[in-house]
């Protein structure tokens, strides 16, 4: 069980936003945080304390620079999602992306387009892609949601939807929209369900806020997953200690 640190950026700023509020109708963005400190700075720090496979996700357009300077701070390090085409990919890769994160490429019109993931995975490679497969429930089961977690698609997360991905990638991504950006705890039945569904690393994004929940997150899946926390910690102005947080997952991934 790692700890995947994240950078999301908004209009080329460091931002914690409630990632269902983003460009909805109607309604205003929700921000939990607006960090007055660069993307490279975060970059450093995630460096720094060797934390790898952190993610760097642009949330709208405007962001591409900023993000290209985190991936140069931290070569290797990091991960780079929102907006990824098999068009753009290679450049993030060598700005210093270890993976490109494709979610709405691959999922348009409310379903899997094969043809885009075979155009993606020939463009970087199984082994650079991480496929996002952030999800809300409906009915009791999770499907993934696209255009920025508004629209649901018609793919359910169940065990062959996981096993067909697999062939395709090198890691899962998956948020619990409904849980994300909000500090109200993990999404246990869905963490759970994934911790038997996946064989290949995966990172669970939404709801986490303290140590406690962190602790029920290792039992839940005994460790098999990885965890990122994104506005409960103190750098992001939260009150979750970010040292904590990498000393703890650093204590259980060395007995994973």
């Amino acid at each position: 069980m790692k700890f995947r640190p994240c950078i999301d950026l908004h209009h080329g700023k460091v931002k914690q936003i409630v990632g269902e509020t983003l460009n909805a109708d109607h309604r205003q963005v929700v921000e939990n945080f607006v960090s007055d400190l660069s993307p490279a700075h975060y970059a450093a720090m995630f460096q720094a304390d060797s934390l790898t496979g952190g993610h760097v996700i642009m949330l709208g357009g405007g962001n591409e620079e900023a993000a290209a300077s985190a991936l140069r701070e931290y070569p290797g390090g990091l991960q780079i999602g929102g907006g990824i085409t098999a068009e753009s990919a290679a450049s993030y890769l060598e700005y210093g992306a270890s993976h490109v994160i494709v979610t709405s490429y691959i999922f348009r019109d409310g379903r899997l387009d094969e043809n885009n993931l075979q155009r993606i995975v020939s463009e970087v490679g199984k082994s650079k892609l991480v496929i996002d497969l952030s999800c809300k429930e409906r009915d009791g089961r999770w499907y993934v949601v696209t255009n920025q977690w508004r629209t649901f698609s018609d793919f359910e997360l169940h065990p062959s939807n996981i096993q067909y991905l697999e062939q395709y990638c090198d890691e899962f991504l998956i948020h619990a929209v409904d849980v994300e950006g909000k500090r109200t705890g993990v999404q246990e039945k869905l963490a759970g369900s994934l911790a038997e569904w996946t064989s290949i690393p995966t990172t669970y994004a939404g709801g986490a806020r303290s140590l406690d929940d962190l602790e029920r997150f290792a039992e839940l899946t005994d460790r098999k997953l990885d965890i990122t926390i994104g506005s409960a910690l103190d750098i992001f102005g939260g009150d979750l200690p970010y040292a904590k947080v990498v000393d703890y997952c650093g204590r259980q991934a060395s007995t994973r």
